[in-house]
């Protein structure tokens, strides 16, 4: 089984598992009453989705982590072993792994956010310093793996740098002290961005399809296939989960799920050692989380005056009109535009990095 096989088989593994499990989950979830608790600040025509169960993450956290897993397995005792292994001098099975664990712990803060508001039956969870601490300890756990994994000397990939034969290549961009904070700043504003985008019926879903199937290939062409494996298990995933996550939702995925996929996303850049291409192949992510500080920075510096009639932006087009699955389907051609670009940058920026 070779490592474009093993992608397949994971995505193809992820994703129906993942849609099985809504067989189990949605009732299970009804009955146990964990319903949506809908914001007294969001747009009044979601109330009628108060109810809707929450959590549903779950589904492909299960979904995903056992088809990376049975996928690792049988690499390792049946085939040629090789997915662990990288292709430069770090440990890139440390990354793998640690990044794994991170998206797991950032699923976990989430599942307690989800857990205290439909236990608690109120519109918030845990305050958004209780999130941020929690947050900043795993990623500061993530940070020293990295730290040990790039063997004390951190970098990040940077494209169309010109060899001393004036070709193009790429290179390696050794940041030295610098690369903690701006790995931390990418961490935390990729997970949070990607929580902002989950906020109609599968918008985080969609988004998340194509840019893991973005970075599945990213992966493919760097011969990175544990890295790959895991792109395509969270791409697999969301797509068994669209199915009861689409427009109307049976299901929303929660803190619990756009968590998890917020650390699967940073975890297989950093795998790539290029976080930098989640610019252009997470562009709605961006375009979300930046709309949400540019209207919150724009209120406070106006007294009370907006941008956008709603934020993150998503909410904005609601409120202009536009249904939901209009919404998803004019974010996902973007997001498209934006994984097609990250690739073109990798093919004619990073060939010297490519199999």
């Amino acid at each position: 089984m070779n490592g474009v096989t093993a992608m397949i088989l994971a995505a193809i593994a992820a994703g129906g598992i993942t849609a099985l499990l809504g067989f189990v989950f949605v009732p299970w979830l009804h009955k146990l009453k964990f319903g949506q608790i809908i914001l007294d600040i969001g747009p009044n025509w979601h109330k009628h989705k108060q109810g809707t169960p929450t959590m549903g993450g779950l589904m492909f956290i299960i979904g995903v982590s056992l088809a990376v897993i049975a996928a690792l397995l049988i690499d390792h005792f049946l085939m040629s072993g090789n997915m662990l292994v990288g292709n430069n001098e770090s440990n890139f099975a440390l990354k793998l792994i640690a990044g794994i664990a991170m998206a797991l712990c950032f699923g976990l803060i989430g599942f307690l956010d989800d857990y205290t508001k439909v236990v608690k039956k109120r519109n918030q969870g845990l305050s958004i310093t209780q999130k941020s601490v929690m947050q900043i300890v795993v990623i500061a756990g993530y940070l020293f793996a990295l730290w040990v994994a790039m063997d004390r000397k951190p970098y990040t990939l940077l494209p169309f740098v010109v060899n001393q034969y004036g070709e193009v290549t790429g290179g390696y961009w050794y940041l030295g002290l610098f690369f903690w904070p701006f790995a931390a700043a990418v961490l935390y504003a990729t997970i949070n961005a990607v929580n902002f985008t989950d906020g109609i019926d599968g918008l985080c879903t969609s988004v998340t399809l194509i840019t893991g199937t973005g970075l599945a290939v990213f992966a493919a062409m760097r011969g990175l296939f544990g890295a790959g494996v895991l792109a395509a298990a969270l791409a697999g995933g969301c797509a068994g989960f669209l199915v009861w996550n689409k427009p109307p939702a049976k299901v929303f995925m929660g803190d619990t799920g756009s968590m998890f996929i917020g650390g699967i996303i940073v975890a297989a850049a950093f795998a790539l050692d290029a976080p930098l291409i989640l610019l252009p192949m997470g562009i709605i992510y961006v375009i979300e989380g930046l709309s949400d500080v540019m209207q919150i920075g724009y209120f406070k510096l106006t007294g009370g005056k907006r941008i956008f009639k709603m934020a993150p932006i998503h909410h904005h087009f609601e409120m202009s009109g536009w249904g939901e699955k209009k919404i998803d389907l004019v974010f996902c051609l973007v997001n498209l535009a934006g994984v097609i670009t990250g690739l073109l940058i990798v093919w004619f920026g990073l060939p010297g990095f490519l199999v």
